[in-house]
């Protein structure tokens, strides 16, 4: 997917109120921009760090700047702190039919209420024919890196332990089901589970997978320009 226009550089002040943070642009302005992710974004959002926000035209909109892209640590790597946008370049992925093991689906529904605790889906891909079981896809933005490993999640997460529950339950009934993790760090090469942040989710991603839950990783390659599937990475459970 493409920014247009490309993003407008600029350091983070601060991040506050977990939606909220200020943001110096290089022009010499600050502006409050909406921040899109509800996690803790350990490592993403010191004071002083280089960050690109999207800007919007929406007279509807409260705030017209959306903070997007962050330069993390002394290496110049970038990650992608907006939730929303993982789950867009995965499903062009799945959509495009490049998701090797799930070619061959004709219909990519999103947001699908599904299960007993009341969730909804990222991706269902089905098939008109009949031929191929449904997939349910679960999409997770991981940032939080050290060296080339990526970790998920970056706080405790009950949501995140809900949704394993309920591919698990699509497993149970017959269908295919998928963790995806979008790996949105450019230092990260694979994917672990952040057994020091939150022991209990780590061991149900290994229960589930163990009972037939998938789980894969894609990395997403990050530009002011636009943001791309980068290809698939491993994980390490």
């Amino acid at each position: 997917m493409e920014f247009d226009p490309p993003l407008t550089p600029g350091i983070l002040v601060r991040r506050y109120k977990r939606f909220l943070a200020d943001v110096t642009l290089d022009s010499g302005e600050t502006v409050v921009a909406h921040c899109p992710n509800t996690g803790s974004m350990m490592g993403c959002d010191a004071p002083g760090s280089r960050v690109w926000l999207s800007h919007s035209d929406n007279p509807k909109r409260k705030l017209a700047w959306t903070w997007e892209l962050v330069e993390t640590g002394s290496g110049g790597e970038v990650a992608c702190i907006n939730t929303a946008r993982a789950n867009t370049v995965m499903g062009e992925v799945l959509s495009g039919g490049r998701f090797p093991g799930f070619e061959g689906y004709d219909r990519v529904r999103s947001e699908v209420r599904y299960g007993s605790e009341k969730s909804r889906i990222d991706w269902l891909l089905e098939d008109s024919a009949g031929q191929r079981r449904p997939v349910w896809i679960e999409v997770k933005n991981v940032t939080l890196a050290e060296g080339n490993v990526a970790y998920f999640p970056d706080a405790v997460t009950a949501r995140g332990q809900k949704h394993l529950r309920e591919l698990q339950g699509r497993v149970e009934a017959g269908d295919r089901a998928m963790l995806l993790f979008c790996v949105s760090h450019s230092g990260a090469r694979e994917v672990r589970p952040a057994e020091g942040i939150d022991p209990v989710y780590a061991q149900l991603l290994r229960d589930v997978v163990d009972r037939g839950v998938a789980c894969r990783a894609w990395r997403m390659t990050m530009t002011p320009e636009a943001l791309e599937p980068g290809g698939e990475v491993s994980v390490v459970l």
